[in-house]
């Protein structure tokens, strides 16, 4: 199979739908240092180098203190008070099946959470800043223009990803915990949910909601950003993207295990 002209290497990129364990990790990371030698302009080269480079430098200090399987008896809504956790299931316990309409609930839940608007604000200022999309200008209009188009990122990412595409395709956009087995090994499951996702019927699947939904999510942004309408400029987009979702099913593996270790008042939903 190849992708973006580039013929996969199965040793390196070829995940069990399954149950993962301490191989998907040793995979991930001998992909990222295969992809180190490979050519830079290669589209799979720079998803693959971004999303392992992000995911795992993310999750090793989490893994390190991942030990336990006690549950909370509710899941919290938040992460650090900045990340949403509005679909995160216990894969462990049975699940009811989502309907239509409890997809699109969870997607609402995620673009109305008061943390997303938190998370534009950064971005919209590093963006200013730096002054990325040019074209936006500076000043409280040009702030605007990034504080809004930010938003709408993940407005609309959470809408294709959560909601239009499992809907469309009877895929559980869910996340569903591990919390079993060493931590290189959920680090591996929770990397490669990325990928692989639960069917309706709860079967295993190709996640075409997450990779095609992410990718419709990303062509739709090219309408209001003036800026970088090129195909280098989306890829490197889409790797980001895909870096940060995979870093964020990390996030969610291991918070039951970093929370404890917190501080009451940085735990705290």
């Amino acid at each position: 199979m190849s992708l973006g002209g580039q013929t996969r290497n199965p040793a390196y990129f070829d995940l069990p739908i399954g149950d993962c364990d301490g191989t998907v990790l040793e995979r991930v990371l001998g992909a990222l240092m295969h992809l180190e030698k490979t050519e830079v302009g290669s589209f799979l080269s720079m998803i693959w180098f971004s999303l392992c480079r992000l995911a795992v430098l993310t999750a090793i200090p989490l893994t390190l203190g991942a030990q336990g399987n006690t549950q909370s008896k509710t899941e919290d809504k938040r992460i650090l008070w900045v990340f949403t956790n509005h679909r995160t299931a216990e894969d462990s316990t049975a699940v009811a099946k989502l309907t239509p309409r409890d997809k699109f609930a969870i997607a609402r839940g995620d673009a109305t959470d008061p943390a997303v608007f938190l998370q534009s604000a950064f971005i919209s200022g590093i963006g200013q800043a730096t002054n990325g999309n040019p074209s936006f200008g500076q000043g409280v209009e040009g702030y605007a223009k990034r504080f809004g188009t930010a938003y709408a990122d993940f407005a609309i990412q959470n809408a294709m990803t959560e909601a239009i595409f499992p809907t469309l395709l009877h895929q559980d956009p869910r996340y569903f915990r591990r919390r079993r087995g060493t931590g290189r090994s959920r680090l591996g499951y929770a990397i490669s949910r990325l990928f692989i996702t639960r069917t309706d019927s709860g079967k295993h699947q190709f996640n075409y909601s997450e990779v095609v939904g992410g990718a419709t999510s990303l062509a739709i942004s090219n309408a209001y950003y003036p800026d970088g309408r090129n195909v280098a400029n989306n890829v490197g987009r889409y790797a980001v993207q895909l870096g940060f979702d995979a870093a964020s099913n990390v996030l969610k593996e291991f918070w039951p295990d970093l929370k404890r270790k917190l501080p009451r008042r940085l735990a705290a939903p």
